[in-house]
């Protein structure tokens, strides 16, 4: 990741954490979750995690609102895939650098779709690359498969998230922002690791 691209995502993390100290942070976790399973770049988990601390007792609740949006997104993803490829998913694919891993995404689907997309789903992969992907090979992923998967690895996910936030509270959060840097490092790393892990599946 360059630094102009790193300094955009910095940005946007930032325009999405406002969001948690306006009336409307509930609905916007919704959206953005959404969006994120088909085109934007930032997480969901960043608004989760703000929205959580800001009302512990709510944790659950957002990450079920975090994990139907974003089943409802890849439902988007997957129709990006399946109708406008050419001309939208394409230069989504390409404006996150991963054109050859779309490629052997689809090699996956027709080992097991059903795996792959829930260990994308649960891993910091990005998920709107497996999403679109599912559309254009949608001979080996019915929609079903897809929704299924989603489920169980975006609600596995976004608690885990909510849970870890009704622990540890605050400290997340000021981790998160005092070495953004280094995550941006870890997150490239866990990213190849979920490659690597999707490669070996059987």
């Amino acid at each position: 990741m360059n630094f102009r691209r790193k300094n955009i995502i910095r940005r946007l993390y930032d325009w999405v954490l406002k969001w948690a100290q306006s009336p409307y942070g509930a609905p916007a976790l919704f959206l953005l979750a959404f969006a994120e399973s088909s085109f934007f770049p930032i997480p969901p988990d960043v608004l989760l995690i703000a929205l959580a601390i800001s009302i512990p007792s709510r944790s659950f609740r957002f990450a079920l609102i975090c994990a139907l949006g974003s089943v409802l997104g890849g439902i988007l993803g997957y129709f990006i895939g399946l109708e406008f490829y050419e001309i939208i998913g394409k230069k989504i694919i390409r404006f996150y650098g991963l054109s050859s891993e779309f490629a052997y995404v689809g090699n996956k689907y027709g080992e097991n779709a059903l795996l792959a997309i829930m260990v994308a789903g649960f891993t910091p992969i990005p998920y709107k690359v497996f999403t679109i992907a599912a559309g254009v090979f949608h001979k080996d992923v019915p929609l079903s498969t897809l929704i299924i998967a989603s489920a169980l690895s975006r609600t596995a996910r976004f608690f885990l998230v909510g849970t870890l936030i009704y622990i540890w509270g605050d400290k997340i959060k000021d981790f998160i922002d005092k070495y953004f840097n280094l995550l941006t490092i870890l997150f490239g790393v866990l990213l190849l690791t979920g490659f690597l892990v999707i490669k070996f599946l059987r």
